[in-house]
């Protein structure tokens, strides 16, 4: 909420003058002469004078004093957050190139370090989905009816009268941006990977003689739907996350078909697994059979390629270059969804380093002392690389603990405190936490430090590896997370609430606030619906709170932006620690109301038609846009308000060359067809622009509908031109 200007006290001369006048029946009945004549009265306006001076300085509240509220609230400014992304390796070398977890990668002067251990192999692959066709043999003709006649002859004896399920190969396209793989159709329910050799490519290297076998390093990235509110999922609770549906993993080999004349299969160990059962982005590690001639393809007649267990077939490059195949398939029967990235050699990476060692000083026995961290901001701490801070005591170094603030703390409690954002590590006053003594000295290792919105690179820029000669780096995806620490003047907005909530959310203002401030997640817009449950649609649902949210900013959806599962995950998590234990919390997505806008105007002379018409149809989707800073009043268009259209003439009018309306039409589409008047949305609804049309003078055309050109009285035919020849 924005923080208004601090008068304490705005009485003006005026005001004061007219007060003191007031009060002299209370004071001095007999006092009847107030006229300006009067010496008392004079005396009076004086002292108002003196006032008004006075008011105005003690006004004059210098943001120093601002800032010293931030520190008694202990409210600390935010602190950056990286960007992360998908890193691909590639090589040359048959042995592949091991890439232990922070190898340094970078994008110009950015610099990414990996989350986890990888290998790389000289490899590539391509993920495949078998999706289900409405076509059916008798649809088919010429070399299509002649390819499934051959296959279902050659099919074995036990799987001839089997019901036929027939299917399309789908390609995920690497090399196509936004290509996306929708395997909710596939008739077995599995994500195939080929795996293709590459320059330098030995399959003998993946032979071990003893022990554990070769590791293949997968990375997965899902397009991640908006659930709609009828699919719409209590939040489960604090640290009450579902568990991962578990995967079957596979990979063909060369053995001698079934007695049913199908491919063989060897199962694969899952060494690790960030994804969640490939419910979200992450990668995840395959152990493969110790010995290579147990990884091969299926050999069988070319003609069941593709039918029951075999691989489906690819084109005569990739073909040539097949290694084996990898499929997986969840053991729930549930299905994958929608898939933007499934690829090998990929490993997990971040916009942060790991400090090394600081000796910060030595202890001097006063209470609260601080120190400063030299890298900074300091990030959460992930994994083994938490921030270890350690006092040289007479037993030697002690490690004491990080905690909140000091207000659990006792007398001898080795706490300390750390403002992320600016590196501050603080100690207690001796009462609450112990106090350094003099001459101990304190040093500390092992935090992250880094982040900012400028880590949000694009595809292809992380393409640097310092450390390593043998293998190349791109990001397939773009970085994203990336956020920059907070300014002061965003810290100082949020006194007012932080005072107000104490990190609790109980009314509506709270999920609002607390939703918007979710670490590591962009939200532009949040919106409580107290007591409205949306399975259901009621708006009187006792103890139950929906909240919904929008993201900062949707490429795929810019004017109707919706925010994907790990953001509502995100903004779940921190409503769950904070909420009341008997409400029943919603975060769910927006929901859009299409609404379509023609505009009839006429434009000044001396004005441009194309750019007066550009401007009225930009200013009408800023004033009907679901984001801040646009909408009505700032804060995008309101829940539940109507899209009148007077309201959007008058939005109109405000274009310089606008010279008047000759008529504009509102219509909203109420599932089956545009329906032109006044839009009424419910309270859960926001209007989506889905088509505006802005001409110059009449005739108006209907709401959503294209402009075409005028037809020809008749039928276009060329005519040919002869030309010369020298």
């Amino acid at each position: 909420m924005p923080l208004p200007s601090p008068i304490l006290d705005d009485r003006s001369y005026a005001q004061l003058a007219a007060e003191l006048k007031a009060r002299i029946p209370v004071y001095n009945p007999e006092w009847t002469d107030h006229n300006a004549s009067d010496p008392g009265i004079t005396l009076l306006e004086l002292f108002a004078f003196q006032a008004e001076g006075l008011l105005y300085r003690f006004n004059q509240v210098p943001e120093a004093t601002y800032l010293e509220y931030l520190r008694l609230l202990q409210i600390p400014l935010r602190p950056a957050q990286p960007a992360r992304a998908l890193l691909a390796f590639s090589t040359e070398l048959a042995a592949g190139v091991p890439l232990p977890r922070r190898t340094l990668a970078a994008a110009g002067k950015l610099e990414f370090t990996t989350l986890d251990e990888a290998h790389a192999w000289p490899i590539s692959s391509v993920a495949v989905g078998r999706l289900r066709t409405e076509l059916r043999p008798e649809d088919a003709d010429g070399e299509v009816a002649e390819f499934i006649a051959r296959t279902a002859d050659a099919l074995p004896a036990a799987l001839a009268e089997a019901s036929r399920l027939y299917y399309e190969t789908r390609l995920l396209d690497p090399a196509a941006p936004g290509d996306v793989l929708d395997l909710s159709s596939a008739v077995d329910g599995m994500l195939w990977i080929a795996v293709l050799a590459e320059r330098g490519f030995d399959k003998t290297a993946w032979d071990r003689d003893s022990g554990d076998g070769a590791l293949i390093d997968i990375g997965f990235e899902p397009e991640m739907p908006t659930a709609a509110l009828d699919d719409a999922q209590a939040c489960p609770g604090l640290n009450a996350a579902a568990g991962a549906p578990q995967l079957l993993w596979q990979v063909s080999t060369p053995r001698p078909l079934t007695a049913d004349g199908q491919p063989q299969w060897a199962a694969l160990r899952m060494v690790a697994d960030n994804t969640r059962g490939l419910g979200q982005g992450g990668t995840l590690r395959l152990e493969l059979p110790r010995k290579s001639s147990d990884i091969g393809l299926p050999v069988a007649d070319p003609d069941l390629a593709g039918a029951g267990d075999f691989p489906p077939t690819l084109d005569d490059d990739r073909q040539a270059r097949l290694v084996c195949w990898l499929r997986v398939a969840r053991r729930n029967g549930s299905r994958f969804g929608r898939i933007r990235l499934a690829a090998v050699n990929l490993a997990r990476a971040e916009q942060a380093r790991l400090a090394e060692p600081q000796y910060l000083g030595d202890g001097n026995g006063q209470p609260s002392q601080t120190f400063a961290l030299t890298r900074k901001p300091v990030l959460p701490d992930i994994g083994h690389d938490t921030l270890l801070l350690e006092v040289e005591e007479s037993s030697g170094w002690k490690r004491w603990a990080r905690v909140d603030d000091f207000y659990g703390s006792q007398r001898e409690s080795a706490h300390f405190t750390l403002d992320p954002e600016s590196g501050l590590v603080c100690f207690g006053e001796g009462a609450r936490g112990r106090v350094p003594l003099w001459g101990q000295r304190i040093r500390v290792r092992g935090h992250r430090w880094g982040g900012g919105a400028a880590g949000n690179v694009p595809a292809g820029a992380i393409n640097k590896l310092p450390a390593l000669a043998t293998a190349k780096v791109s990001n397939p995806l773009p970085a994203v997370g990336g956020a920059d620490a907070e300014a002061v003047e965003e810290a100082l907005a949020r006194i007012p609430g932080e005072f107000r909530r104490h990190d609790r959310a109980v009314t509506a203002s709270d999920f609002q606030e607390l939703a918007r401030l979710t670490p590591g997640v962009q939200v532009g817009r949040a919106e409580c619906l107290p007591r409205f449950h949306p399975r259901t649609r009621s708006t009187e649902a006792a103890g139950v709170v929906t909240v919904m949210v929008w993201p900062q900013n949707d490429p795929l959806h810019p004017d109707a932006p919706l925010p994907d599962a790990p953001l509502l995950r995100a903004v779940c998590t921190q409503l769950d620690a904070r909420r009341l234990v008997t409400t029943e919390l919603y975060v769910v997505a927006p929901v859009y109301r299409p609404v379509a806008v023609s505009v009839a105007l006429q434009v000044k002379e001396g004005y441009g038609i194309e750019a007066v018409r550009r401007w009225v149809e930009l200013v009408l989707r800023q004033y009907l846009a679901p984001l801040p800073p646009y909408g009505p009043a700032g804060q995008g268009w309101p829940l539940g308000r109507r899209v009148h259209g007077p309201e959007l003439e008058a939005a109109a009018l405000q274009v310089e060359g606008v010279e008047f309306l000759h008529d504009l039409t509102v219509a909203g589409w109420n599932g089956s067809a545009w329906v032109v008047g006044p839009v009424l949305l419910q309270a859960w609804e926001v209007p989506a622009l889905s088509a505006v049309t802005v001409v110059d003078g009449l005739p108006l055309p209907a709401p959503g509908a294209e402009l075409d050109p005028t037809p020809p009285e008749g039928l276009p035919l060329p005519f040919p031109v002869l030309r010369d020849v020298c």
